[in-house]
């Protein structure tokens, strides 16, 4: 059955997803494609419209992935790809996106993110972007891996930026500290990437001791601590169809104010700036 997944908006206004689905470390090995595909398709199929990819995940192969898994739905999703800093200046990034868009068998991304920061000039990359929003090849742009400094920069440039996608989960909170009110003072969301760790955090105690409070998963537990923040958007990636349903459950908990105690002091808040983490 599809579910009503909520929404945030983003600066423009268009509403997206606060729920859905990363496709890293998808399109690697050709024995695993029937499994991903069904894994997306049952997003789809439980009512996920967004999904994120990029063109570093599998060489493109996660692009070919998610292209094949949304096959005659493409009007029912909100896709997200993402172009490497190699990639960012501006010839570059406008035949990378064509690629991209090769790839996925589509004629535009709803959002193209600059995956993280690298030696091309900002300015080159907005000026690709806004390229490719004049020829209808992107209809938003953003970027991934941006510290509040970046952020600042990037605002002297242009004031189009859509969102920012960064490392957030529980043992990840180092945004908190800067990098997350910014955001939320110019409503920006904020894409969390990894937001269970890699299933890291399945086997944590606190965690599983809320989880049975709740009738929920350890990875429920997680997305529902991501997704309590205001403008917070979770991706995570799942190859295993019977997950997406589990995962879709924590839009369900409501974490108590007694929850949210036993987090901090399992997993502590930031009390200082630091570098923004990466994987």
């Amino acid at each position: 059955m599809m579910r009503e997944i909520p929404t945030t908006p983003l600066p423009d206004g268009t509403p997206i997803p606060v729920f859905g689905l990363g496709t890293w470390k998808m399109g690697d090995r050709n024995s695993d494609t029937a499994a991903e595909i069904a894994a997306l398709r049952a997003g789809l199929d439980e009512g996920v419209t967004l999904f994120d990819t990029a063109e570093m995940y599998g060489s493109g192969g996660a692009e070919r992935v998610l292209g094949e898994a949304i096959a005659g739905r493409r009007d029912d999703t909100f896709l997200v790809s993402k172009v490497l800093p190699s990639n960012a200046g501006r010839a570059k990034a406008i035949a990378a996106c064509e690629a991209s868009l090769r790839r996925l068998n589509t004629d535009r991304l709803d959002l193209y993110l600059l995956h993280w920061r690298g030696s091309v000039p900002l300015s080159e990359t907005v000026r690709a972007f806004e390229d490719l929003v004049a020829a209808g090849k992107i209809l938003r742009w953003g970027v991934s891996n941006f510290d509040p400094a970046d952020m600042v920069e990037l605002d002297a440039l242009s004031k189009r930026c859509a969102a920012n996608q960064v490392l957030y989960n529980l043992t990840r909170r180092g945004i908190e500290f800067d990098l997350l009110p910014q955001a939320q003072r110019r409503s920006l969301p904020i894409m969390a990437y990894s937001p269970i760790e890699q299933g890291a955090l399945l086997d944590h105690p606190t965690l599983a001791e809320i989880a049975r409070n709740h009738a929920a998963t350890p990875a429920q537990i997680a997305l529902a601590w991501v997704l309590r923040q205001p403008g917070a958007v979770a991706i995570p990636k799942t190859s295993n169809a019977d997950r997406v349903p589990e995962n879709l459950g924590a839009l369900d908990i409501e974490l108590t104010e007694t929850d949210i105690a036993k987090l901090d002091k399992a997993f502590p808040p930031p009390r200082r700036k630091a570098s923004l983490e990466m994987i």
